[in-house]
């Protein structure tokens, strides 16, 4: 009772938002476009994206422009379940907030890198950071070179691990991005036990642990595949938590002798059995599918639980980044068919 009193409006509203998302219809609807304007203009009309596309020419606006509106469409939607809550959801919210801080470094670490003349277009996402992030869009501008981004950080908890990356005079791209993403899931590993209690905690244990595994599973394969990277560097950009994959099974993983064994080792794991995928799914839809089984299964059991909105967010960043991905098939020319692959269906939560 006490939790269906605490959550009754925050659900009310998702609730809301929810009916706003794109179906499976859309999505198919969209697929068959001929070029991009058409579905910029397709949706201009929908609920979800109406108001934010409103203002734009869909025979004008540039890709780029594009995904600046969808990602403004993402925190405008955290901003109102912000504005709609009470204290312990701001603070699970605020924990949340690290995953788009860590996509933001990881922009300016990619620009800097491969020396792209043009400036950070962080701009945009200005008024959002000021209002909810520890970072500074204003210091992040002023950065040219991979030091000046880490000392731009030096107030944030990420000054550490990137600041050790300075010790190496070979770190790469990857190396940035490995540090930071080893460094987000320890740290909400960790500290998950201070701001959450009971089911909450109980849950998104069970959703970070998933994300945890299954991100492991798909950096061997890829090391394996595309890196043929030796046992030693894999065990180096692991995420050193286990949930259900045990360590001795992580290492039978690891060293497994060829892709074909990996994949025979993979189908025996918990994540395989528990959902009872077929030969056609890719290590990548796997891991899709199961948290899409594994977000639906915890908002159905806790729907009046910090699961409402944690899966929520999560919805939400997929449809984005399925949206981002059939628009890219349309401007390729990809046909219907071939675009909905790469989409894959949409999140049904």
């Amino acid at each position: 009772m006490e939790n269906i009193l605490k959550f009754s409006g925050i659900v009310t509203k998702i609730r809301a938002m929810q009916a706003r998302l794109l179906t499976n219809n859309n999505f198919e609807e969209i697929s068959s476009f001929r070029n991009v304007a058409e579905a910029v203009a397709y949706l201009k009309q929908t609920p979800g994206y109406s108001r934010i596309f409103a203002d734009t020419d869909e025979n004008l606006i540039h890709r780029t422009e594009i995904e600046k509106l969808l990602t403004l469409s993402l925190y405008e939607d955290y901003a109102s379940l912000y504005s709609f809550s009470g204290l312990e959801i701001r603070r699970f919210l605020s924990f949340y907030m690290k995953r788009y801080e860590i996509d933001v470094i990881n922009y300016c670490a990619r620009i800097i890198f491969n020396h792209y003349q043009e400036p950070f277009d962080l701009n945009y996402k200005k008024p959002f950071f000021n209002k909810y992030s520890q970072i500074s869009i204003d210091k992040l501008l002023t950065a040219r070179t991979l030091t000046d981004l880490t000392e731009t950080l030096k107030d944030t908890e990420y000054y550490p691990s990137l600041k050790r990356l300075e010790q190496s005079q070979d770190s790469t791209l990857f190396d940035y991005g490995l540090a930071l993403e080893l460094y987000y899931f320890s740290a909400v590993w960790k500290e998950r036990k201070k701001i959450l209690k009971k089911k909450d905690l109980e849950m998104f244990t069970r959703v970070c642990g998933a994300r945890i595994d299954l991100l492991n599973l798909q950096w061997i394969y890829r090391a394996k595949k595309y890196y043929h990277m030796s046992s030693v560097e894999i065990y180096s950009m692991l995420i050193p938590i286990q949930y259900h994959l045990n360590n001795e099974l992580l290492k039978k993983l690891v060293d497994a002798s060829s892709l074909e064994d990996f994949i025979t080792l993979v189908s025996g794991t918990y994540y395989v059995r528990k959902y009872d995928f077929d030969n056609t799914h890719t290590i990548e839809r796997t891991y899709k599918n199961c948290l899409n089984h594994l977000y639906t299964a915890e908002k159905r059991k806790y729907p009046y639980s910090l699961a409402a909105v944690n899966s929520y967010l999560f919805q939400k960043e997929e449809e984005i980044e399925k949206l981002t991905t059939a628009l890219e098939c349309i401007r390729y020319g990809l046909s219907q068919k071939e675009t909905l692959e790469y989409v894959g269906g949409v999140m049904k939560l």
